[in-house]
């Protein structure tokens, strides 16, 4: 019984080969298409996004951030102050000042959707990201909520304990699209598709087109087979010419 499994599994394979090479034009064509109009969009018709970001450090009150004797309590607050200067670098009285600092042609709310606050786990860090299509308009606007935000936590709270370690720079590089993933994910898609379509195509392809195809199908022997030749053109017109004259002459006599 085993032996019959395996057998049985090798013709399907063979099958599932020979159905494809079949159709392999196809697979080809679909693929090849996907991948240019991937090429394509993504080089020609995307807007480059690029991204960039200003790192803030919460530090202790009184600016002893590098003393040696960290109290432990100290050090706890400062972490739960992160998540609150996060939210304060979201608000809209901060990203109204950009807009009016940087003189930004949309409103609060519509710059804060290209912002975003990330937090560094066990740390006293906050990273304030921004993306849009001119680096150096991501690079102003990061500097400027990065000043904007400590000032207002100067407001707030009265004392500075909020610093700037790093303004953000013009990046160099766009983080989408990425035209080569792009490109590799069209082409497995334009694969899987294409195949899924040849398979289709023959499960409802019932003609009968050799004998093995009798055999499989109608389960019927084959007795015998009428092959097919080909003719060469000059050939097959000077045979037609030699039947036409002897009809002729048959019919003069």
């Amino acid at each position: 019984m085993e032996r019959m499994e395996e057998g049985m599994i090798e013709i399907d394979l063979r099958d599932y080969l020979r159905i494809i090479k079949k159709r392999a034009w196809i697979i080809a064509a679909i693929t090849l298409i996907a991948v240019i109009t991937s090429a394509v969009i993504s080089f020609y018709f995307l807007t480059p996004i690029y991204s960039t970001g200003a790192t803030l450090m919460v530090i202790r009150q009184g600016g002893q951030e590098q003393a040696a004797d960290v109290d432990y309590s100290d050090l706890m607050a400062n972490r739960q102050l992160v998540k609150t200067f996060g939210e304060i670098v979201k608000s809209r009285t901060v990203a109204q000042r950009v807009v009016d600092h940087l003189s930004l042609d949309m409103t609060p709310g519509a710059l804060l959707k290209h912002i975003q606050v990330n937090y560094r786990e066990q740390t006293e860090i906050v990273q304030i990201s921004v993306e849009n299509s001119d680096p150096k308009l991501a690079r102003d606007i990061a500097n400027s909520f990065a000043n904007g935000v400590v000032e207002r936590v100067h407001e707030i709270m009265g004392v500075d304990v909020l610093r700037i370690i790093d303004l953000a720079v013009v990046p160099q590089s766009p983080i989408k699209p990425r035209p080569q993933l792009n490109i590799i994910i069209a082409g497995f898609l334009g694969l899987m598709v294409s195949v899924g379509i040849v398979f289709l195509m023959e499960y409802f392809d019932n003609t009968i087109k050799t004998p093995n195809d009798v055999e499989r199908y109608l389960e019927l022997p084959v007795i015998g087979l009428i092959p097919k030749f080909e003719m060469d053109e000059e050939k097959g017109n000077k045979s037609e010419n030699k039947a036409a004259d002897k009809i002729k002459q048959n019919v003069a006599l």
